[in-house]
């Protein structure tokens, strides 16, 4: 393999590579780019043009991730995750956030079949369910109320 950088069609093919495996933000695009381009600028050029193609979208990127986060985690976890893969907040805010009570359900009654049992019981359901990025009202609901 040689040192040299790869040409505008070369990036633009590694690109497509990338996009035909699973989606990826542009910022991912870019930190997988750049070691192989002469200059910023041409994996900008490189990713602008995929963006006019509607080959690369951060949209669709979003919705895909969350969509795939969502069988396991709450909204915040979600939320976090696209933060860090470079999705601005203006399309995260875009997201649609319905049906979270019934995925925190479905999570929990995987995770704990039985009934809570004592207080010690319950607040390990609560850390549970926060530490999948569940906001704290679906946590009381489910766990310190305990509405089926």
């Amino acid at each position: 393999m040689s040192d040299a950088p790869d040409t505008p069609a070369e990036l633009k093919a590694r690109a497509l590579r990338h996009l035909v495996r699973r989606e990826h933000s542009r910022a991912e695009l870019t930190r997988k780019l750049a070691p192989h381009a002469e200059s910023t600028e041409a994996v900008e050029a490189v990713l602008d043009l995929l963006l006019s193609k509607k080959q690369q979208s951060d949209e669709r990127f979003a919705a895909e991730r969350a969509h795939v986060l969502a069988r396991k985690y709450g909204a915040a976890k979600i939320r976090q995750d696209l933060k860090a893969r470079g999705i601005a907040e203006e399309l995260i805010g875009r997201l649609p956030r319905e049906g979270e009570l019934e995925r925190a359900r479905a999570i929990l009654q995987k995770k704990f079949p039985r009934e809570s049992e004592d207080l010690k019981d319950k607040a390990r359901r609560a850390r549970f369910l926060q530490g999948r990025g569940f906001s704290p009202d679906i946590i009381r609901s489910l766990v310190l109320r305990a509405e089926d």
